[in-house]
């Protein structure tokens, strides 16, 4: 009986072992199938980025190599690069079409660019260019197409364009534009951008301006002495020098551009209680463009003196037809590095020095 009752004890000891030890397993075998499927489902969920992509929005003028320069900058470090989109319109488009389940890390768009006027970026084919005011009206016409995929928090829209980031409300517009349900960050410069330099392929430059009306120039002695009075922090630049140089001669070397920036203006009478004016002299267009209020705010946008301008004004029918051109002289200050070798800062897009995001 002792014997029969031992034997059971064992039988029974052996049976829960082994209901024990399978019970384990198979934990551990559920443990491990949740573990490898959360691994998985991690392993999904890492994003897949493309490589950079870069749009050349422009051609070279005769007396240019910035886009040809810019072109060859990207291509030596291998970036994806896009030349026949001129427009945002196409630029959108070629996003959406060339989307491949890769999501745009860095989109670098290569536009030259006037504080005044705008950029050579076009906003739809064969439209307007691109500024505050085109774009916004694009925008409200729902004219451009929406972009629908690839954008995530991450994506960087760079634009190489001068002196962008100066202008606020367009940079915010831009940022809309490249939007789908996310919002990428936007990097523009203060600075000027320059490609195909003597001593750099790509560096930046502070910009100094100066005006005159445009075939009026009174000289530049008297240019440089108003440039001096302008800006008596600068005590590096040599400004009547500066004046007869057109490049960099020597790293970091300040040197001056020109372009001019012409104004027309349109005033429809037919409707209005006033007399049409007739406006004989330089002095009589500039009272009467500060007298009237619409023409007056529509000239304040170019934060210039009006005696910079050189006006013309005639009539047309019950229209006043005013127009008017400045000279714009940039000087140019290469961004050299303030100790070490002498040469160009590099314009990296993570130094927010050079660089804002938003």
């Amino acid at each position: 009986m002792k014997k029969l009752f031992h034997t059971n004890v064992l039988v029974l000891t052996f049976l829960t072992l082994s209901v024990f030890f399978v019970s384990c397993n198979r934990k551990a075998k559920i443990t491990k199938t949740v573990a490898l499927t959360a691994i998985s489902e991690e392993i999904k969920e890492v994003p897949v980025f493309r490589e950079s992509i870069v749009f050349i929005t422009g051609h070279d003028s005769e007396h240019s190599n910035y886009y040809s320069s810019a072109k060859k900058y990207f291509e030596e470090k291998q970036f994806e690069v896009v030349t026949e989109a001129l427009s945002l319109q196409e630029i959108i488009i070629w996003l959406n079409s060339n989307y491949d389940n890769r999501l745009y890390s860095e989109i670098h768009i290569v536009s030259e660019n006037n504080p005044w006027k705008g950029m050579h970026l076009e906003t739809v084919i064969k439209g307007k260019i691109v500024n505050e005011n085109t774009l916004r009206e694009v925008l409200i016409n729902d004219e451009l197409p929406k972009l629908k995929n690839g954008i995530v928090e991450e994506t960087n829209v760079i634009f190489h364009s001068s002196a962008l980031a100066t202008k606020v409300n367009l940079v915010n517009a831009l940022k809309h534009v490249f939007s789908t349900n996310v919002s990428p960050k936007i990097t523009t410069t203060q600075y000027y951008t320059l490609f195909g330099g003597k001593f750099s392929e790509y560096y930046l430059a502070k910009p100094y301006y100066g005006f005159y009306p445009t075939a009026n120039s009174p000289g530049n002695v008297d240019l440089s002495k108003e440039l001096a009075k302008s800006y008596p922090e600068e005590k590096d630049i040599d400004w009547l020098e500066t004046l007869y140089n057109e490049s960099e001669r020597y790293v970091g070397e300040a040197f001056t551009i020109k372009f001019n920036i012409p104004i027309l203006w349109e005033i429809d009478f037919s409707d209005s209680d006033t007399e049409l004016p007739t406006l004989k002299s330089q002095e009589q267009i500039m009272d009467w463009i500060e007298a009237d209020e619409e023409t007056s705010n529509k000239f304040s946008q170019y934060n210039i003196p009006l005696e910079k301008f050189r006006w013309k004004s005639y009539k047309k029918g019950d229209k006043l037809i005013i127009k008017g051109t400045t000279t714009v002289l940039c000087i140019l200050k290469p961004l050299i590095k303030p100790y070490g070798d002498l040469e160009h800062v590099k314009p990296e897009i993570d130094n927010l020095r050079l660089f804002s995001v938003e």
